[in-house]
């Protein structure tokens, strides 16, 4: 995050269920599932379900690349031109990474910080979108037993289908809120960039 650069915090659950828009203004879906990239952490794209209460998953999902912009209110795309077929999108993710709600997060000290409940996404200038973070519910370690809180992701953590492994500095940078926690990532980039 850079000071020209203009970006936004959202939590994956927040993106679900939101609906898919042309540029003339259609709903042509809403947004089921995020699918990660696995070892980049960026988004590679979408399922969808149709729109309504009785609407089911759909054939066809949505790539990132065909992603014209990502707002609060929206998922925003040039035309319906740009679906692939659902599988081509599945195949760009890495199960192993994206799904990793209710997973532990361990520092490599061996600290139970407490459970990942959401997964924090920048979104730099509506069209670039990847993972920055967690939220967990914290452990007693963290003096904030149950209460969420945020924690930002290192490039070396490890991630199992039990755990989330970080460095123990990252624990450093834990924030209570989103825009707090915007603050730590810069300042957890920062004292990164001057260890390496």
């Amino acid at each position: 995050m850079t000071a020209s650069t203009a970006s936004t915090l959202m939590l994956a659950s927040e993106i679900t269920k939101r609906p898919v828009l042309t540029l003339d203004g259609e709903a042509v879906a809403q947004v089921k599932d995020i699918v990660f990239e696995g070892t980049v952490g960026r988004i590679a794209g979408f399922t969808l379900s149709g729109r309504g209460l009785l609407s089911g998953p759909l054939r066809h999902s949505l790539p990132w690349s065909g992603v014209h912009g990502l707002g609060r209110a929206a998922v925003m795309i040039r035309s319906e031109d740009v679906f692939e077929s659902r599988a081509d999108v599945l195949g760009r993710g890495a199960p192993s990474r994206g799904d990793v709600l209710g997973s532990r997060v361990l520092t490599d000290g061996g600290t139970d910080l407490g459970r990942i409940s959401d997964v924090v996404v920048e979104v730099v200038e509506g069209t670039t979108a990847h993972v920055i973070g967690y939220e967990i519910a914290s452990s007693e370690a963290l003096g904030r037993q149950g209460r969420k809180v945020f924690i930002p992701l290192s490039e070396t953590t490890a991630v199992s289908g039990e755990a989330l492994v970080i460095p123990a500095a990252a624990a450093e940078f834990i924030a209570d809120d989103l825009p707090g926690f915007a603050a730590a990532v810069q300042a957890y980039r920062a004292r990164r960039s001057t260890e390496v």
